[in-house]
């Protein structure tokens, strides 16, 4: 690797168009700017040649200023990256579940939109695969329903989303013998999220395994599309339902409530970005609206 001070003594060398300039604005002798650049040459062949009223730059000599330029740009770039100033440039990476995911992306967009300097990269993924990618440093927020115990993590209350029991319109759900008749639309958290809201109201039922499972999708913006055509009922969080574009085809059974809390997750080690807090901000205040 080239020694930084050489390179800046070719650079003002370059600038200055003497030995003697060159040594004043780097207040250094004229031996040190021409031992400098001896060096330089020791290691990449002649890169100036000293004319009587002049200097001339050799291919070598040209291709060291115009690495010399490309490290100053990059020197900048990093300073700027450090400084994270700018809360309206940049890319930030957000993973979520799904169900909060369909609540926020529009709000994302949103703020896209307004501010076209931003690039959001949301991603939807279960508690796992979102506390992960947090560690690793693959995204910078996540949220999570269930508070993480690692220490890597600063984790704080961000929503609260109830779970629901969500059926086609016009059907009633007096007892479980409802849910048997209707039959279940299942979904990778479904089993847990039945057995948490439906052991609340139907207490002493014989369990979720036990209903007829009528359907299943893995993508949390269809599963209330076989419960929109009465082929079952299902549970999910409120986000969902609330993202569902036939809402009218669907009903909500009231009845005991189980609430989650959803969490945001960042790095503890470091603090949030600058585009990272523009971008909560953004949220909690648009949130709040639709509250």
């Amino acid at each position: 690797m080239l020694n930084p001070l050489w390179i800046r003594s070719a650079v003002a060398l370059a600038d200055a168009g003497s030995f003697t300039r060159a040594a004043a604005v780097l207040d250094l002798t004229q031996a040190a700017v021409s031992q400098h650049v001896g060096q330089l040459e020791t290691r990449l062949g002649p890169i100036v040649i000293r004319r009587a009223r002049r200097l001339e730059w050799t291919p070598a000599g040209l291709a060291l200023l115009d690495y010399a330029r490309e490290m100053e740009a990059a020197d900048k770039r990093l300073a700027a990256r450090l400084a994270d100033t700018d809360a309206l440039l940049g890319a930030l990476d957000l993973v979520t579940p799904g169900s909060v995911g369909l609540l926020l992306y529009p709000l994302l967009l949103d703020l896209q939109q307004a501010q076209p300097g931003l690039a959001i990269r949301h991603r939807f993924a279960p508690d796992r695969e979102v506390i992960d990618a947090v560690v690793s440093n693959r995204s910078e927020l996540g949220i999570v329903t269930a508070q993480p115990e690692d220490p890597r993590l600063a984790a704080t209350p961000f929503l609260e989303e109830p779970l629901e029991l969500i059926v086609p319109v016009g059907e009633t759900v007096g007892d479980w013998r409802d849910l048997e008749r209707i039959g279940f639309i299942d979904h990778p958290d479904g089993q847990a999220m039945a057995t948490r809201l439906l052991s609340r109201r139907f207490d002493g039922n014989p369990g979720v395994r036990r209903l007829p499972v009528h359907g299943f999708s893995n993508q949390v913006s269809l599963i209330l599309e076989p419960v929109a055509r009465g082929l079952g009922f299902t549970v999910l969080p409120r986000y969902a339902r609330q993202a569902f574009g036939r809402a009218s085809e669907i009903q909500l059974v009231d009845g005991v409530a189980v609430v989650d809390t959803l969490w945001l997750i960042h790095r503890s080690e470091w603090p949030l970005s600058a585009r990272a807090g523009h971008v909560l901000r953004h949220l909690r205040d648009r949130i709040g609206d639709k509250g």
